[in-house]
Protein backbone atom coordinates (compact mmCIF):
# COMPACT_ATOMS: atom_id res chain seq x y z
CA UNK A 1 0.00 0.00 0.00
CA UNK A 2 3.23 2.24 0.31
CA UNK A 3 2.86 2.61 -3.52
CA UNK A 4 -0.25 4.82 -3.09
CA UNK A 5 1.75 7.39 -0.94
CA UNK A 6 3.06 10.65 -3.18
CA UNK A 7 6.69 10.51 -2.14
CA UNK A 8 9.81 11.05 -4.27
CA UNK A 9 9.68 7.26 -5.31
CA UNK A 10 6.40 7.42 -6.80
CA UNK A 11 7.00 10.57 -8.66
CA UNK A 12 6.49 8.61 -11.70
CA UNK A 13 3.36 6.93 -10.72
CA UNK A 14 2.16 10.37 -9.57
CA UNK A 15 2.70 11.67 -13.26
CA UNK A 16 1.01 8.76 -15.04
CA UNK A 17 -1.84 8.72 -12.62
CA UNK A 18 -2.75 12.40 -12.69
CA UNK A 19 -1.90 12.61 -16.17
CA UNK A 20 -4.92 10.21 -17.27
CA UNK A 21 -6.93 12.15 -14.97
CA UNK A 22 -6.80 15.07 -16.74
CA UNK A 23 -6.84 13.31 -19.96
CA UNK A 24 -10.19 11.97 -19.27
CA UNK A 25 -11.47 15.23 -18.20
CA UNK A 26 -10.57 17.00 -21.26
CA UNK A 27 -12.16 14.57 -23.20
CA UNK A 28 -14.94 15.05 -21.62
CA UNK A 29 -14.78 19.32 -21.90
CA UNK A 30 -14.19 18.45 -25.47
CA UNK A 31 -16.68 16.70 -26.09
CA UNK A 32 -19.80 17.84 -24.36
CA UNK A 33 -22.73 19.34 -26.01
CA UNK A 34 -24.82 20.09 -23.26
CA UNK A 35 -24.35 21.68 -19.56
CA UNK A 36 -25.85 18.28 -18.33
CA UNK A 37 -27.41 15.16 -19.09
CA UNK A 38 -30.43 15.46 -17.50
CA UNK A 39 -30.38 12.49 -15.31
CA UNK A 40 -32.97 12.16 -11.94
CA UNK A 41 -31.66 11.40 -8.67
CA UNK A 42 -33.25 8.06 -9.05
CA UNK A 43 -31.62 7.13 -11.54
CA UNK A 44 -28.08 7.45 -10.28
CA UNK A 45 -28.51 6.97 -6.97
CA UNK A 46 -28.52 3.01 -7.31
CA UNK A 47 -25.45 3.34 -9.43
CA UNK A 48 -23.86 5.10 -6.53
CA UNK A 49 -25.27 3.10 -4.11
CA UNK A 50 -24.32 -0.37 -5.97
CA UNK A 51 -20.52 0.63 -5.16
CA UNK A 52 -19.09 -1.22 -2.37
CA UNK A 53 -16.59 1.15 -1.03
CA UNK A 54 -15.00 -1.84 0.74
CA UNK A 55 -13.66 -3.88 -2.14
CA UNK A 56 -11.26 -1.33 -3.81
CA UNK A 57 -10.73 -1.82 -7.35
CA UNK A 58 -6.98 -1.31 -6.73
CA UNK A 59 -6.20 0.17 -10.53
CA UNK A 60 -6.55 4.05 -11.27
CA UNK A 61 -7.58 3.47 -14.53
CA UNK A 62 -10.35 1.01 -13.70
CA UNK A 63 -11.29 3.86 -11.28
CA UNK A 64 -11.50 6.29 -13.40
CA UNK A 65 -13.51 4.08 -15.88
CA UNK A 66 -16.00 3.60 -12.63
CA UNK A 67 -16.13 7.85 -12.05
CA UNK A 68 -17.04 8.61 -15.50
CA UNK A 69 -20.63 6.58 -14.47
CA UNK A 70 -20.92 7.99 -11.55
CA UNK A 71 -19.52 11.51 -12.15
CA UNK A 72 -18.32 13.17 -15.36
CA UNK A 73 -20.35 11.69 -17.76
CA UNK A 74 -23.43 13.55 -15.57
CA UNK A 75 -21.58 16.52 -13.67
CA UNK A 76 -23.39 19.59 -14.25
CA UNK A 77 -20.23 21.14 -16.83
CA UNK A 78 -19.98 25.05 -15.75
CA UNK A 79 -17.97 25.82 -18.44
CA UNK A 80 -20.63 25.44 -21.34
CA UNK A 81 -22.21 28.35 -22.84
CA UNK A 82 -25.71 27.45 -21.75
CA UNK A 83 -25.10 26.98 -18.06
CA UNK A 84 -26.95 29.94 -16.68
CA UNK A 85 -27.47 28.64 -13.70
CA UNK A 86 -26.29 29.76 -10.14
CA UNK A 87 -23.31 31.83 -9.50
CA UNK A 88 -20.67 29.15 -11.03
CA UNK A 89 -17.79 30.29 -13.41
CA UNK A 90 -16.36 28.52 -15.18
CA UNK A 91 -12.56 28.70 -14.31
CA UNK A 92 -9.36 29.62 -15.82
CA UNK A 93 -6.37 26.81 -16.17
CA UNK A 94 -3.83 28.92 -14.91
CA UNK A 95 -6.16 28.67 -11.72
CA UNK A 96 -6.44 24.88 -12.36
CA UNK A 97 -2.60 24.81 -12.74
CA UNK A 98 -2.61 25.90 -9.18
CA UNK A 99 -5.05 23.71 -7.72
CA UNK A 100 -3.26 20.68 -8.85
CA UNK A 101 0.38 22.04 -7.08
CA UNK A 102 -1.42 22.71 -3.72
CA UNK A 103 -3.19 19.71 -3.66
CA UNK A 104 0.19 17.71 -4.60
CA UNK A 105 2.02 19.43 -1.92
CA UNK A 106 -0.90 19.46 0.63
CA UNK A 107 0.75 22.67 2.35
CA UNK A 108 -1.66 23.79 5.54
CA UNK A 109 -2.15 27.04 6.14
CA UNK A 110 -3.01 27.52 9.51
CA UNK A 111 0.99 28.05 10.81
CA UNK A 112 4.32 28.87 9.41
CA UNK A 113 5.79 25.73 9.70
CA UNK A 114 3.58 23.98 7.80
CA UNK A 115 3.25 26.50 5.01
CA UNK A 116 6.24 29.19 5.18
CA UNK A 117 6.22 30.43 1.23
CA UNK A 118 2.62 30.11 1.30
CA UNK A 119 1.66 32.20 3.76
CA UNK A 120 3.72 34.62 2.47
CA UNK A 121 1.70 34.32 -0.90
CA UNK A 122 -1.96 34.48 0.82
CA UNK A 123 -0.35 37.84 3.04
CA UNK A 124 0.58 39.15 -0.30
CA UNK A 125 -2.39 37.97 -2.18
CA UNK A 126 -4.60 39.84 1.22
CA UNK A 127 -2.35 43.20 0.74
CA UNK A 128 -2.71 43.37 -3.26
CA UNK A 129 -6.73 42.64 -2.62
CA UNK A 130 -6.87 45.81 0.34
CA UNK A 131 -5.29 47.79 -2.15
CA UNK A 132 -7.37 47.59 -4.58
CA UNK A 133 -10.54 48.04 -2.02
CA UNK A 134 -8.53 51.15 -0.71
CA UNK A 135 -9.47 49.92 2.67
CA UNK A 136 -5.69 51.87 3.63
CA UNK A 137 -2.49 50.44 5.08
CA UNK A 138 -3.68 49.04 8.45
CA UNK A 139 -6.09 46.99 6.07
CA UNK A 140 -5.67 42.90 6.75
CA UNK A 141 -7.20 39.52 6.29
CA UNK A 142 -7.60 36.11 5.50
CA UNK A 143 -8.90 33.42 2.93
CA UNK A 144 -11.94 31.67 3.60
CA UNK A 145 -14.15 28.74 2.44
CA UNK A 146 -16.79 31.29 0.49
CA UNK A 147 -18.86 34.41 1.31
CA UNK A 148 -21.39 32.54 3.94
CA UNK A 149 -17.60 31.89 5.49
CA UNK A 150 -16.51 35.12 4.92
CA UNK A 151 -19.61 36.98 6.30
CA UNK A 152 -20.04 35.31 9.50
CA UNK A 153 -16.20 36.56 10.28
CA UNK A 154 -16.66 39.87 9.56
CA UNK A 155 -20.04 39.86 11.54
CA UNK A 156 -18.15 38.17 14.34
CA UNK A 157 -15.65 41.43 14.51
CA UNK A 158 -18.38 43.47 14.31
CA UNK A 159 -20.56 42.18 17.47
CA UNK A 160 -17.08 42.36 19.69
CA UNK A 161 -16.84 45.81 18.68
CA UNK A 162 -19.90 46.89 19.60
CA UNK A 163 -18.78 45.46 22.61
CA UNK A 164 -21.96 44.42 24.23
CA UNK A 165 -21.81 41.85 27.54
CA UNK A 166 -23.56 38.36 26.10
CA UNK A 167 -26.44 39.01 28.12
CA UNK A 168 -27.65 41.73 25.89
CA UNK A 169 -26.86 40.38 22.75
CA UNK A 170 -30.84 40.24 22.19
CA UNK A 171 -30.20 44.93 21.88
CA UNK A 172 -27.84 43.53 18.69
CA UNK A 173 -29.07 44.57 15.24
CA UNK A 174 -27.83 43.94 11.94
CA UNK A 175 -29.52 45.99 9.07
CA UNK A 176 -29.26 45.31 6.07
CA UNK A 177 -31.11 45.06 1.83
CA UNK A 178 -34.66 43.08 1.74
CA UNK A 179 -32.60 41.47 -1.02
CA UNK A 180 -29.34 40.70 0.85
CA UNK A 181 -27.57 37.22 0.95
CA UNK A 182 -29.21 34.54 3.14
CA UNK A 183 -25.94 34.18 5.29
CA UNK A 184 -26.61 37.25 7.18
CA UNK A 185 -29.53 35.29 9.18
CA UNK A 186 -27.52 32.82 8.98
CA UNK A 187 -24.74 34.10 11.13
CA UNK A 188 -26.85 36.62 13.45
CA UNK A 189 -28.00 32.83 14.73
CA UNK A 190 -24.78 31.33 14.81
CA UNK A 191 -23.49 34.49 16.92
CA UNK A 192 -25.89 33.79 19.09
CA UNK A 193 -28.19 36.88 18.17
CA UNK A 194 -32.01 37.43 18.80
CA UNK A 195 -34.32 36.33 16.32
CA UNK A 196 -35.26 39.45 15.28
CA UNK A 197 -31.54 40.95 15.22
CA UNK A 198 -32.02 41.08 11.23
CA UNK A 199 -33.56 44.33 10.09
CA UNK A 200 -34.87 44.24 6.52
CA UNK A 201 -34.55 47.49 4.60
CA UNK A 202 -36.48 47.97 1.46
CA UNK A 203 -34.86 48.56 -1.67
CA UNK A 204 -35.89 50.68 -4.49
CA UNK A 205 -37.08 50.19 -8.18
CA UNK A 206 -33.25 48.88 -8.94
CA UNK A 207 -33.17 46.51 -5.71
CA UNK A 208 -31.09 48.97 -4.42
CA UNK A 209 -31.18 49.74 -0.34
CA UNK A 210 -33.20 53.34 -0.10
CA UNK A 211 -30.76 55.18 1.93
CA UNK A 212 -33.68 56.94 3.54
CA UNK A 213 -34.89 53.95 5.07
CA UNK A 214 -31.67 52.91 6.16
CA UNK A 215 -30.76 56.04 8.25
CA UNK A 216 -34.48 56.05 9.50
CA UNK A 217 -34.46 52.34 10.68
CA UNK A 218 -31.39 53.33 12.60
CA UNK A 219 -32.83 55.88 14.61
CA UNK A 220 -36.00 53.41 15.48
CA UNK A 221 -33.37 50.97 16.56
CA UNK A 222 -31.90 53.81 18.86
CA UNK A 223 -34.92 55.14 20.26
CA UNK A 224 -36.37 51.55 21.35
CA UNK A 225 -33.01 51.19 23.19
CA UNK A 226 -31.37 48.23 20.66
CA UNK A 227 -27.52 48.78 19.37
CA UNK A 228 -26.98 48.86 15.61
CA UNK A 229 -24.13 46.38 15.67
CA UNK A 230 -23.64 46.75 11.80
CA UNK A 231 -25.20 47.60 8.83
CA UNK A 232 -24.31 45.44 5.83
CA UNK A 233 -24.16 46.53 2.01
CA UNK A 234 -24.14 44.21 -0.89
CA UNK A 235 -22.06 44.89 -3.85
CA UNK A 236 -23.80 42.37 -6.24
CA UNK A 237 -26.84 41.15 -5.22
CA UNK A 238 -27.63 37.02 -5.83
CA UNK A 239 -30.95 37.64 -7.67
CA UNK A 240 -30.08 41.00 -9.40
CA UNK A 241 -26.50 41.73 -9.24
CA UNK A 242 -27.98 45.19 -7.41
CA UNK A 243 -24.86 47.52 -5.58
CA UNK A 244 -26.53 49.22 -2.61
CA UNK A 245 -25.43 53.46 -2.72
CA UNK A 246 -21.81 52.56 -0.73
CA UNK A 247 -21.10 56.27 -0.55
CA UNK A 248 -24.27 57.33 1.40
CA UNK A 249 -24.39 53.88 3.29
CA UNK A 250 -20.80 54.72 4.67
CA UNK A 251 -21.65 58.10 5.58
CA UNK A 252 -24.94 57.03 7.07
CA UNK A 253 -22.66 54.44 9.11
CA UNK A 254 -20.34 57.07 10.43
CA UNK A 255 -23.17 59.15 11.70
CA UNK A 256 -24.66 56.30 13.51
CA UNK A 257 -20.83 54.88 14.51
CA UNK A 258 -22.01 51.52 13.46
CA UNK A 259 -19.67 49.16 11.46
CA UNK A 260 -20.14 48.72 7.97
CA UNK A 261 -19.59 45.69 6.45
CA UNK A 262 -19.86 45.15 2.49
CA UNK A 263 -20.48 41.98 0.56
CA UNK A 264 -18.63 41.69 -2.45
CA UNK A 265 -18.43 38.32 -2.82
CA UNK A 266 -20.15 38.43 -6.64
CA UNK A 267 -19.49 42.15 -7.27
CA UNK A 268 -15.35 41.76 -6.23
CA UNK A 269 -15.00 41.31 -10.07
CA UNK A 270 -15.32 44.83 -10.62
CA UNK A 271 -12.13 45.06 -8.50
CA UNK A 272 -10.28 44.22 -12.02
CA UNK A 273 -12.72 45.55 -14.85
CA UNK A 274 -11.54 48.02 -16.88
CA UNK A 275 -14.83 49.87 -17.38
CA UNK A 276 -16.90 49.39 -14.30
CA UNK A 277 -14.69 50.16 -11.10
CA UNK A 278 -16.42 53.09 -10.62
CA UNK A 279 -19.71 50.82 -9.65
CA UNK A 280 -17.52 49.73 -6.50
CA UNK A 281 -17.06 53.43 -5.28
CA UNK A 282 -17.66 54.03 -1.75
CA UNK A 283 -16.40 50.47 -0.66
CA UNK A 284 -13.21 51.59 0.71
CA UNK A 285 -14.98 52.85 3.28
CA UNK A 286 -16.18 49.90 4.86
CA UNK A 287 -15.22 48.33 8.26
CA UNK A 288 -15.00 44.86 6.76
CA UNK A 289 -15.61 43.43 3.28
CA UNK A 290 -16.08 39.97 1.39
CA UNK A 291 -14.81 38.91 -1.72
CA UNK A 292 -15.63 35.48 -3.24
CA UNK A 293 -12.86 34.98 -6.35
CA UNK A 294 -14.71 31.82 -7.39
CA UNK A 295 -17.33 33.92 -8.59
CA UNK A 296 -16.15 36.78 -10.73
CA UNK A 297 -12.62 35.64 -10.59
CA UNK A 298 -12.87 32.62 -12.75
CA UNK A 299 -11.31 30.77 -9.90
CA UNK A 300 -12.38 27.19 -9.24
CA UNK A 301 -14.58 26.42 -5.77
CA UNK A 302 -13.16 27.88 -2.93
CA UNK A 303 -11.48 30.54 -2.90
CA UNK A 304 -12.59 33.74 -0.80
CA UNK A 305 -11.73 36.29 1.81
CA UNK A 306 -12.74 38.78 4.41
CA UNK A 307 -10.77 42.10 4.39
CA UNK A 308 -10.55 44.45 7.46
CA UNK A 309 -10.00 48.00 7.72
CA UNK A 310 -7.79 47.67 10.53
CA UNK A 311 -6.22 44.57 11.09
CA UNK A 312 -6.54 44.93 14.88
CA UNK A 313 -10.29 43.69 15.03
CA UNK A 314 -9.01 40.17 13.68
CA UNK A 315 -7.74 40.13 17.50
CA UNK A 316 -11.56 38.49 17.99
CA UNK A 317 -10.93 35.08 16.12
CA UNK A 318 -7.29 34.93 18.10
CA UNK A 319 -6.93 31.88 20.22
CA UNK A 320 -3.37 30.46 21.01
CA UNK A 321 -2.79 26.80 21.53
CA UNK A 322 0.49 26.03 22.97
CA UNK A 323 1.34 22.99 20.60
CA UNK A 324 0.77 24.90 17.54
CA UNK A 325 0.83 28.59 17.90
CA UNK A 326 1.88 29.74 21.26
CA UNK A 327 1.50 33.52 22.58
CA UNK A 328 5.57 34.00 22.26
CA UNK A 329 5.33 33.38 18.48
CA UNK A 330 3.92 36.74 18.65
CA UNK A 331 6.63 38.18 19.89
CA UNK A 332 8.79 36.42 17.66
CA UNK A 333 7.12 37.46 14.60
CA UNK A 334 5.94 34.12 13.17
CA UNK A 335 3.75 35.01 11.14
CA UNK A 336 0.65 32.22 12.02
CA UNK A 337 -2.55 32.61 9.81
CA UNK A 338 -4.58 31.01 12.07
CA UNK A 339 -4.22 33.89 14.42
CA UNK A 340 -6.75 35.38 12.20
CA UNK A 341 -8.73 32.66 11.00
CA UNK A 342 -11.98 30.73 11.90
CA UNK A 343 -10.30 27.58 10.58
CA UNK A 344 -7.32 25.82 11.85
CA UNK A 345 -6.16 23.62 9.02
CA UNK A 346 -6.49 25.02 5.72
CA UNK A 347 -6.06 24.75 1.99
CA UNK A 348 -3.74 27.16 0.19
CA UNK A 349 -6.51 28.70 -2.29
CA UNK A 350 -4.44 31.87 -2.41
CA UNK A 351 -2.47 29.90 -4.65
CA UNK A 352 -5.16 29.47 -7.41
CA UNK A 353 -5.81 33.47 -7.41
CA UNK A 354 -1.64 33.59 -7.61
CA UNK A 355 -1.02 31.81 -10.44
CA UNK A 356 -3.96 33.39 -12.50
CA UNK A 357 -2.57 36.78 -12.23
CA UNK A 358 0.95 36.17 -12.65
CA UNK A 359 -0.14 33.86 -15.70
CA UNK A 360 -2.78 36.90 -16.71
CA UNK A 361 -2.74 39.88 -14.82
CA UNK A 362 -5.68 41.74 -13.33
CA UNK A 363 -6.81 43.26 -16.39
CA UNK A 364 -7.31 39.62 -17.99
CA UNK A 365 -9.32 38.67 -15.24
CA UNK A 366 -10.72 42.48 -15.65
CA UNK A 367 -11.79 42.05 -19.27
CA UNK A 368 -13.65 38.92 -18.62
CA UNK A 369 -15.91 40.22 -16.43
CA UNK A 370 -16.51 42.94 -18.38
CA UNK A 371 -17.35 40.83 -21.21
CA UNK A 372 -19.89 38.87 -19.26
CA UNK A 373 -21.43 42.31 -17.97
CA UNK A 374 -21.94 43.60 -21.15
CA UNK A 375 -23.53 40.34 -22.21
CA UNK A 376 -25.90 40.68 -19.70
CA UNK A 377 -26.56 44.14 -21.05
CA UNK A 378 -27.49 42.54 -24.90
CA UNK A 379 -29.77 39.98 -23.00
CA UNK A 380 -32.10 42.97 -21.02
CA UNK A 381 -32.37 44.19 -24.82
CA UNK A 382 -33.61 40.77 -26.16
CA UNK A 383 -35.88 40.31 -22.89
CA UNK A 384 -37.28 44.20 -22.75
CA UNK A 385 -38.14 43.62 -26.36
CA UNK A 386 -39.68 40.16 -26.39
CA UNK A 387 -43.36 40.78 -25.30
CA UNK A 388 -43.12 36.95 -23.91
CA UNK A 389 -41.61 37.81 -21.18
CA UNK A 390 -41.30 40.95 -18.31
CA UNK A 391 -37.54 41.39 -17.05
CA UNK A 392 -37.60 42.91 -13.70
CA UNK A 393 -34.27 45.58 -13.58
CA UNK A 394 -31.55 46.59 -15.92
CA UNK A 395 -28.64 44.72 -14.93
CA UNK A 396 -25.55 46.35 -13.19
CA UNK A 397 -23.92 43.13 -13.26
CA UNK A 398 -24.41 39.99 -15.07
CA UNK A 399 -27.63 38.57 -13.54
CA UNK A 400 -30.91 38.71 -15.50
CA UNK A 401 -34.28 38.32 -13.61
CA UNK A 402 -37.12 37.83 -15.61
CA UNK A 403 -40.88 35.59 -16.32
CA UNK A 404 -42.55 34.24 -18.98
CA UNK A 405 -45.91 35.52 -19.69
CA UNK A 406 -48.23 33.96 -22.19
CA UNK A 407 -50.83 35.59 -24.37
CA UNK A 408 -54.29 35.06 -23.05
CA UNK A 409 -53.71 33.49 -19.65
CA UNK A 410 -54.13 35.86 -16.56
CA UNK A 411 -54.17 33.82 -13.73
CA UNK A 412 -50.49 34.48 -11.60
CA UNK A 413 -51.05 31.47 -10.10
CA UNK A 414 -51.06 29.52 -13.67
CA UNK A 415 -48.13 31.98 -14.82
CA UNK A 416 -45.91 30.93 -11.73
CA UNK A 417 -46.90 27.11 -12.55
CA UNK A 418 -45.60 27.30 -16.07
CA UNK A 419 -42.64 29.20 -15.39
CA UNK A 420 -41.56 26.78 -12.77
CA UNK A 421 -42.40 23.95 -15.20
CA UNK A 422 -40.33 25.28 -17.75
CA UNK A 423 -37.18 25.51 -15.34
CA UNK A 424 -37.78 21.83 -14.61
CA UNK A 425 -38.27 20.41 -18.42
CA UNK A 426 -35.37 22.56 -19.74
CA UNK A 427 -33.05 20.96 -16.70
CA UNK A 428 -34.26 17.67 -17.10
CA UNK A 429 -33.84 17.90 -21.11
CA UNK A 430 -29.97 18.94 -20.23
CA UNK A 431 -30.20 21.48 -22.97
CA UNK A 432 -29.31 24.70 -20.91
CA UNK A 433 -29.37 25.59 -17.12
CA UNK A 434 -30.97 28.37 -15.52
CA UNK A 435 -32.12 29.51 -12.37
CA UNK A 436 -35.26 30.69 -10.30
CA UNK A 437 -35.66 32.91 -7.50
CA UNK A 438 -39.54 35.22 -6.36
CA UNK A 439 -40.29 38.38 -7.08
CA UNK A 440 -42.71 40.23 -4.86
CA UNK A 441 -44.14 36.20 -4.29
CA UNK A 442 -44.37 35.33 -7.93
CA UNK A 443 -42.05 32.89 -9.64
CA UNK A 444 -39.48 34.56 -11.98
CA UNK A 445 -36.40 32.55 -13.84
CA UNK A 446 -32.65 33.37 -13.83
CA UNK A 447 -29.67 34.05 -16.03
CA UNK A 448 -26.51 34.47 -13.93
CA UNK A 449 -23.95 35.03 -16.80
CA UNK A 450 -20.44 34.13 -15.86
CA UNK A 451 -18.97 32.39 -19.11
CA UNK A 452 -17.57 34.79 -21.82
CA UNK A 453 -18.26 32.59 -24.31
CA UNK A 454 -22.31 32.92 -23.63
CA UNK A 455 -23.58 34.83 -26.61
CA UNK A 456 -26.54 36.31 -27.69
CA UNK A 457 -27.63 33.68 -29.92
CA UNK A 458 -27.28 31.59 -26.66
CA UNK A 459 -29.56 33.50 -24.65
CA UNK A 460 -32.07 33.50 -27.37
CA UNK A 461 -32.20 30.30 -28.00
CA UNK A 462 -32.55 29.50 -24.15
CA UNK A 463 -35.66 31.83 -24.03
CA UNK A 464 -37.27 30.04 -27.27
CA UNK A 465 -36.70 26.51 -25.33
CA UNK A 466 -38.48 28.22 -22.12
CA UNK A 467 -41.02 29.59 -24.06
CA UNK A 468 -41.95 26.00 -25.56
CA UNK A 469 -41.76 24.24 -22.52
CA UNK A 470 -44.14 26.58 -20.37
CA UNK A 471 -46.38 26.76 -23.93
CA UNK A 472 -46.62 22.73 -23.72
CA UNK A 473 -47.68 22.96 -19.90
CA UNK A 474 -50.60 25.67 -20.25
CA UNK A 475 -51.69 23.84 -23.07
CA UNK A 476 -51.80 20.40 -21.69
CA UNK A 477 -53.34 21.97 -18.36
CA UNK A 478 -56.03 23.37 -20.45
CA UNK A 479 -56.75 19.79 -22.34
CA UNK A 480 -56.89 18.69 -19.10
CA UNK A 481 -59.36 21.00 -17.65
CA UNK A 482 -61.75 21.15 -20.78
Amino acid sequence: MRSHLLNGTTAERYRRSVTAGVERVAAKLATTDRPFTGVRADELSPVVDAIDLDRPLGDASAALDELDRVYLRDAVYFHHPRYLGHLNCPVVIPAVLGEAVLSAVNSSLDTWDQSAGGTLIERRLIDWTATRIGLGPAADGIFTSGGTQSNLQALLLAREEAKTPPHHFTRLRILTSECSHFSVQKSAKLLGLGPDSVVPVPVDHDKRMQTVALARALEQCVAEGAVPMAVVATAGTTDFGSIDPLPETAAICRRFSTWLHVDAAYGCGLLTSLDRRHLLDGIEHADSVTVDYHKSFFQPVSSSAVLVRDRATLRHATYHAEYLNPQRMTAERIPNQVDKSLQTTRRFDALKLWMTLRVMGADGVGRLFDEVCDLAAEGWRLLAADPRFDVVVEPRLSTLVFRYIPSGITSPTEIDRANLHARKALFASGEAVVAGTKVDGRQYLKFTLLNPETTAQDIAAVLDLISGHAEQYLGDSLDRAS
